[in-house]
């Protein structure tokens, strides 16, 4: 089996989602290849420590997607079966957003709009200390509404941080609605690049597209942070819960989570 395979996550994301009976299952799958490209090929952690000081960064600015994340987190070997089985337990440290407190987690996230300006931070003292770290920001396009997330890009490109990379979860949907409905956001590849990133926009579950994306963006020593607008279908991997927002906060029962696991258990 690939190391980080698609659907594998897609099943630990339910998996977790039904032990805890909590929501955000949508969120998690519209991120799950671009989480898994960073981590199979990326993601630096020297001796696979997540608390290693020369670890590159991975910021996950829409917290609430953070069961992909601790998908890829459990094939690092990072968490246990037993601990993603009590995702959302009481007292459990698998919380349903990003939390700082566990390792491998940058930061604790899910108030939308301030993951950008810690990645920025981040950055910036790797470029300070003359580092080869990268830091890698996911956000969501409906947190692109907050105005912190514009003042950290301008930030970024004014500091030349080009081993910055800024990934946006565009996948048209943010809790209340479409993100035309509750805010137009525009071309986002065209916004990026008036602020001064080196941007390219691409399918954001097109792992291939992916991977090539991010070698070629590292490979430019321009002085411009780069940012990659991946386009991606919320709910990703399940029929029924494809462009249907109100899969933000369903919860699963066992004729759904049945219905679930045996399309992910497809070829």
């Amino acid at each position: 089996m690939t190391k980080f395979n698609s659907r594998a996550l897609r099943r630990s994301v339910l998996q977790m989602a039904y032990a805890g009976s909590t929501v955000h299952i949508a969120c998690a799958f519209s991120i799950v290849e671009i989480l898994a490209v960073l981590y199979r090929h990326h993601l630096d952690y020297p001796d696979n420590d997540p608390t290693s000081a020369q670890r590159d960064h991975l910021v996950l600015s829409k917290g609430h997607g953070v069961m992909a994340q601790y998908a890829c987190m459990h094939e690092k070997g990072w968490l246990s079966t037993e601990e993603l089985g009590n995702y959302f337990a009481d007292g459990t440290r698998l919380k349903g957003l990003s939390d700082a407190h566990v390792p491998g987690c940058e930061v604790s996230s899910g108030s939308l709009g301030h993951g950008l300006s810690v990645g920025v931070g981040l950055a910036l003292a790797t470029k300070l200390k003359g580092s080869s770290q990268y830091c890698y920001v996911v956000v969501g396009d409906g947190e692109m509404n907050e105005g912190t997330m514009w003042e950290a890009m301008l930030f970024a490109t004014h500091h030349r941080l080009d081993q910055l990379v800024v990934i946006v979860d565009e996948n048209g949907f943010q809790a209340m609605g479409s993100t035309d409905e509750v805010m137009t956001p525009g071309s986002f590849q065209q916004k990026f690049t008036a602020f001064g990133f080196d941007t390219v926009s691409i399918d954001g579950h097109d792992e291939t597209a992916l991977e090539d994306t991010l070698n070629t963006l590292k490979q430019r020593k321009n002085g411009m942070p780069k940012a990659i607008i991946a386009k991606t279908v919320k709910g990703k991997g399940v029929s029924f819960m494809e462009h249907d927002n109100s899969w933000h906060y369903t919860r699963l029962n066992s004729t759904t989570f049945t219905q679930a696991m045996a399309e992910l258990e497809q070829p």
